[in-house]
């Protein structure tokens, strides 16, 4: 019995001092360890074998993606700021090269032709001469006209219908029936909308008239001033609009140039006058306008409807885009009139002007 006690405190000896040696042998091996992971340790590190933790859902910005926008001190973005424009091409409005013929041109010596049938297009031609319109729903498209008369293209009353695209309108300078000067590129007498959009025009003394019409993505620019038979400047208007129209006028993404001086007719790049009867219902929106003795004038006192946002009125020839100013004879009052989004080409707000 005694015997088999000394027996069992051997062994128990045993495994305590075995114990005690692999204690003392695993903290060798991870003090080794902890050494070789360490930065400047020296040796290759032992390779670990369990897989990385994933990242923490509150890791650093830098590794994680773009910092919060709350993160600036007022706890706000900063507002955006306005590029400048330096030219109506490079900020995307229309240009030479975004108007005019798509397609190569057959030449047609036409004079000053009347167009009586209904439906008639006319698409590829180089026109010598001016194209009076007598039919609904004619056509002009990818063609250049050339004219000596007082218009380029003339829709007579009674008619509807027409559409101007992808066409040059131009004028031979000196030649014209006004003391040698012209006066409406595209003119509608008719009692609907017509529709011009992707035209080159110039030389014309008042471009585009008309007060009903959608005149979109047009480059009007290079318009003569000359006198008229009276001996007086005549009037220059990339648009003019002699109001008491029952339609709506839309001005939409065109690029309206006046460069012609004020003692010389400038008036407006858009000019929005009540000479036949109360302006209303026009859109003057994402515009090019630069010139005139007022980039803008806004229809006057009675004028409603008139919407006139997001603009960009040109330093090209004034510093205030006009000779005196951005805009004139604004109707603040007027109900549905809208002045929003206008800005000068150098990226500084445009308030709407006092009421005239």
């Amino acid at each position: 019995m005694t015997q088999h006690r000394r027996r069992l405190t051997a062994w128990l000896l045993a495994g305590v001092v075995l114990a005690v040696v692999l204690t003392l042998y695993q903290a060798d091996r991870t003090a080794v360890s902890e050494h070789a992971a360490a930065p400047g340790a020296t040796g290759p590190a032992t390779p670990s074998t369990t897989a990385p933790a994933p990242p923490s859902a509150s890791a650093s910005p830098t590794t994680s993606g773009p910092p919060s926008p709350t993160a600036s001190p007022s706890g706000s973005e900063p507002p955006p700021t306005t590029p400048a424009c330096t030219s109506p091409g490079t900020c995307g409005f229309p240009d030479a090269s975004t108007t005019g013929p798509r397609i190569e041109l057959e030449r047609h010596d036409t004079g000053n032709m009347s167009v009586k049938q209904d439906g008639t297009v006319i698409k590829g031609w180089d026109i010598r001469g001016s194209l009076d319109i007598y039919a609904d729903d004619v056509t002009v498209i990818d063609s250049r006209i050339t004219s000596t008369n007082w218009w380029g293209i003339n829709l007579r009353p009674g008619f509807s219908g027409l559409k101007v695209l992808h066409t040059t309108i131009t004028a031979v300078p000196g030649k014209g029936p006004d003391n040698g000067g012209v006066n409406y590129a595209v003119s509608n007498m008719g009692g609907s909308s017509i529709e011009v959009g992707w035209c080159d025009i110039s030389v014309f003394g008042n471009a585009l008239s008309m007060g009903q019409g959608d005149l979109h993505d047009n480059y009007v620019h290079d318009i003569v001033a000359f006198r008229n038979q009276g001996g007086e400047w005549q009037h220059t208007d990339a648009v003019i609009s002699g109001g008491g129209n029952k339609g709506r006028l839309t001005i939409r993404g065109n690029t309206l140039l006046n460069s012609t001086t004020v003692d010389k007719g400038a008036t407006a790049a858009v000019g929005l006058f009540a000479d036949t009867g109360v302006v209303s219902s026009v859109v003057v929106d994402g515009n090019w306008l630069a010139g005139g003795a007022y980039a803008l004038y806004g229809g006057g006192p009675g004028a409603t409807g008139i919407q006139v946002t997001n603009n960009v009125f040109s330093t090209q020839y004034h510093p205030a885009a006009g000779a005196y100013g951005a805009a004139t004879a604004w109707n603040a009052a007027g109900a549905g009139n809208v002045w929003k989004g206008n800005r000068m080409s150098d990226g500084r707000p445009v308030e709407p002007p006092p009421a005239s």
